[in-house]
């Protein structure tokens, strides 16, 4: 079964149509990533999924007393504020300082409690935000654009992090990505979104699907991989809309 599903979801923000007829899922430790070009609403989607948007037509599932964990693309925080990362990880929920030890040793970040978060990298605030969402015990991990802003061997290193959690937590991940080419070995399947499911599949079926190429152009075709890894379950189809 299904951990979290859109089944013929259409959202409209003020008078515009943003998805249409979207249907989707993400099933025990699987990644997922959304790829679409700017505007394509992939954004929405995750908000949709989350229950932030409303649905105009169709209907979002989630299974029973699922536990989302939820990585924004970047958060807005006064620079000036004083808030040390262990303080930040235990909003709004207090949490143990062991329970915040460990988690960001799990995300690599080990005794970095009492920095401010200001005064972090990019790289280093997303394994933050990952460890805030970790702390949840999350069943599935919902993210938008994790690696905005970082360079390649940031992005690889930070999917790296994401598959190690996939594989001791068993955490499903749905994520958000501009990043074509390492999201091509990172996902066990891929959503290409414009406004409605254009095509899904395995990573190297997208990548060869006329509708995938037409958005983003013949030259990702084989897409570049910083790593790959192998996955117990693959899903060959490619849904043409």
């Amino acid at each position: 079964m299904s951990l979290l599903s859109a089944e013929n979801v259409s959202v409209t923000l003020g008078a515009q149509p943003v998805l249409r007829d979207v249907s989707l899922s993400l099933d025990p430790a699987e990644i997922v990533t959304i790829v679409g070009p700017n505007g394509s609403g992939k954004s929405t989607l995750l908000r949709t999924l989350l229950g932030i948007v409303p649905v105009e037509a169709g209907r979002v599932r989630r299974a029973p007393r699922l536990r989302l964990g939820y990585v924004p693309q970047k958060l807005a925080l006064d620079p000036t504020l004083p808030l040390p990362v262990g303080r930040f990880l235990s909003l709004p929920h207090r949490r143990s300082a062991a329970d915040i030890g460990a988690v960001l040793a799990r995300v690599g970040l080990p005794g970095v409690e009492r920095r401010m978060l200001s005064g972090l990298s990019g790289g280093q605030m997303q394994r933050v935000l990952l460890a805030r969402a970790l702390l949840a015990n999350p069943q599935a991990i919902l993210m938008d654009e994790p690696t905005q802003g970082l360079d390649q061997p940031g992005e690889a290193a930070f999917y790296r992090l994401l598959e190690e959690v996939r594989q001791e937590t068993g955490a499903a991940v749905l994520m958000v990505s501009h990043d074509l080419h390492v999201v091509m070995a990172a996902s066990d399947r891929v959503v290409c979104l414009n406004g409605h499911v254009c095509c899904e599949g395995a990573p190297r079926v997208v990548s060869n699907a006329p509708e995938y190429r037409a958005l983003f152009g013949e030259g990702t075709r084989g897409a570049l991989a910083l790593y790959r890894h192998h996955h117990n379950h693959d899903h060959d189809g490619c849904d043409h809309a």
